[in-house]
Order: C-alpha cells, then structure tokens, then sequence
C-alpha cells in the first residue's frame, strides 16, 4: 500500500528517530472585539473601509486596544507605547501558551532544554526567550533561540531549527513559541493601506513540544496526551520578484513601523504552491492524493481561496484554517498551531496517515513540512 511503503521508505531515511511533536497550548488576549465592534470603536464610515472589515470571512479578534481618552476615542500610540504593549502582552500570552503546551504533553517547566522564540510585531533585546527563562523560572542553562522579524511563514522556520536541536538531543525537550501582539503594529489613518492590515491580524500566541524520542515523553504521568506527529521533512520557496509584496518598514509620517499587504499577494502565493509542495515531496514516493491533514496558515480569505484553487483542496481540507482566521483572523507566525490544535483535538489522524503544515509570509515565502502519524 502507498502509505506504507511511504512510511516505511520515509522514517527509514532517519538516522534516528525523527522529532515528533508531544505537546500543543494556545493562548489569546482576555479582551476580543468583532468586525462591527472595531468599526464602531474607530469610528469608520469610509464605506470602502467597511466593506473590507465586513467580508474579510473574520467574526473576532483578539487585541489590545489603545487606552481610550476622556472624550471616548481611542489614543494615539507612540512607537515607544507600541513595544511596551509588544514586550507586556506578549510575555503575558506566551506563559499561557507554554503552561497549556506542558500541561497538554504532562510536562514540566524543569524538562525544557530548548526555548525557541518567534515574533514578528516588535523588536526587544533581550528577546522574548530571555524575558521568559526568567519570568517562567526556566533553567538558567536552557538553550535558546529568537527569530524575528520574518513575518507570518516564521513558524515553520523555527520548526525547522527546533527539530535539528531535538534530533541532535535525543530524550531533550525543546519548545517553541509564536508570540505575535499585532495590535502593536497598528497605525490607524484611514487610509486603505492601513485599514487592510488593521482588519486582518489578531493576537496570540502558541507553544509546541518537541522531541526526539520518547525520553522526554516519559517523564509524562499516565494518560498524558497522545503523541503527535512525527516532523520528517521541511522545505522553503522564496519568490524573490515579490520581495516587496509584504513588508513591515518604518513610516516617517508618523513616526513609527507600519506593515504593508500587496493586493497581489495571494495570487502570487497561490501560483507558487503546487511548485513548493513538489519540492516538499520530491523522493519521499508521496503523491498530494496520499496527504491526509492540511495545516495551513490563516493568511486571509483570499489567500486560503487560492491556496485551494491551486492545490485543488476542498473546504473540508482547510477547515481549521478558515475556522481559525473566522475566531482569531490571522496571528502571523502561530496561526498553524491554532488550526493543528483543532485538528489534534479532532482525533482523527491515524497511524500511517501523512499531513503538510504550510506556511506563507514575507520574502515572498512559502514554508512547508511533511509530517506523520
């Protein structure tokens, strides 16, 4: 049979066993607003505005607003305001995330050996890995890693890292965390440049566990959470023509970082999906028909629209990306662990069964991983 030849020819390739993932935990900010709420908070009556905040396929969104002033409206920020709301709510979130990831996999804080950060909404030094080692009372020895700034495909960049380090450590435990407060990247001044931005992201965060056998797994207490998939093959396709096509750059008008969607981008992402998933099943003996799960990103209603046009995915495929962008819009770089958390409560992926977590971002990037039960 198909699956498991593939299976057998795919872990056979390792030199060992491969990272699997044993752990997932999410979390979003306490305060969370709809479509209509954010409209009637800022006061838009930009009828073109409108329409894109009501037919964006996002009911809510959890963010953390400006503070509103005695008038009722809403201040404005300064950049220096906008890292503090990044470094406060985002050490807040990503506890939440890392407590419910070990809680998940019947882990401690005292098992982590590896702290992987990932953050695209502001720039701190010492980064979120530090901050967190301390807040978190993680042992002072614990390796760690920040990536930042690359955009929403940057998950499955630093899961590509996080698996070499568990690989290399068998029976240690790594942990990644995405930590994305968006909210702190917003510029409100009506124009449609901002406004596309402003009604698409949200906050949050997730953590995954990472290891390379099952030595970490046992410190876990019976009836601790099912493992999960095992990582077995990652691969990247840059668009570099679309370089410009997603960016977050300074914005001297108003004196602070402003980030920018190309209308072109989810036909450009679209158009070079099907070459990325080549690359990703190149040698493996997999065709897409023997794909199972689809993780993939919560980019936008019109990036999933074509992600699925070219790949020829049905809706039932993308279920949890869609159901993830209509609760929490799009979370940048942990959007895929909020729609594999939904699959892995789902339970239905069974042992022999293959997935593709997908991820797509600035550069322009497409960023994948073939996964198994």
């Amino acid at each position: 049979m198909p699956h498991e030849s593939g299976t057998q020819r795919l872990f056979s390739q390792q030199n060992s066993a491969p990272p699997r993932i044993i752990g997932i935990g999410a979390a979003v900010p306490k305060t969370s607003y709809t479509q209509q709420e954010m409209l009637d908070e800022f006061g838009i009556t930009d009828p073109r505005i409108r329409s894109v905040f009501l037919n964006s396929a996002i009911e809510r969104r959890g963010l953390t607003l400006p503070p509103l002033l005695p008038d009722g409206t809403r201040a404005v920020e300064t950049q220096g305001e906008l890292l503090q709301k990044h470094a406060t709510t985002g050490v807040a979130m990503a506890k939440e995330a890392i407590n419910a990831c070990l809680k998940d996999g019947g882990l401690d804080l005292a098992d982590v050996r590896y702290l992987c950060c990932v953050t695209t909404t502001g720039l701190l030094t010492p980064g979120f890995s530090a901050l967190l080692i301390k807040e978190l009372d993680i042992d002072v020895h614990c390796s760690r890693l920040d990536v930042v700034g690359m955009g929403c495909n940057a998950g499955l960049n630093a899961l590509t890292a996080v698996a070499g380090w568990a690989k290399a450590h068998p029976g240690e435990l790594a942990l990644m965390v995405c930590v994305e407060a968006c909210s702190a990247a917003y510029v409100f001044d009506g124009t449609m440049r901002s406004s596309v931005v402003n009604s698409l992201f949200g906050d949050g965060s997730a953590a995954i566990a990472v290891t390379s056998d099952t030595g970490a797994a046992d410190v876990a207490e019976a009836g601790g959470a099912a493992q999960g998939p095992a990582l077995l093959k990652f691969s990247s396709c840059i668009i570099p023509d679309a370089v410009d096509a997603m960016r977050y750059d300074w914005d001297d008008s108003h004196g602070k970082f402003s980030f920018y969607l190309d209308p072109e981008v989810p036909y450009v992402v679209g158009a070079h999906a099907e070459k990325a998933l080549d690359r990703l099943l190149d040698g493996t003996g997999l065709r897409l028909s023997d794909i199972s799960h689809w993780v993939i990103h919560s980019g936008g209603k019109k990036v999933i629209d074509s992600v699925r046009a070219n790949l020829g995915l049905s809706r039932h495929d993308v279920r949890h990306t869609t159901g993830v962008l209509r609760d929490h819009g799009n979370i940048s770089s942990g959007s895929f662990l909020f729609s594999y958390e939904r699959l892995r409560a789902e339970g239905i992926a069974a042992p022999g069964e293959f997935g593709v977590f997908m991820t797509m971002g600035p550069g322009s990037t497409i960023e994948m991983a073939l996964v198994a039960w």
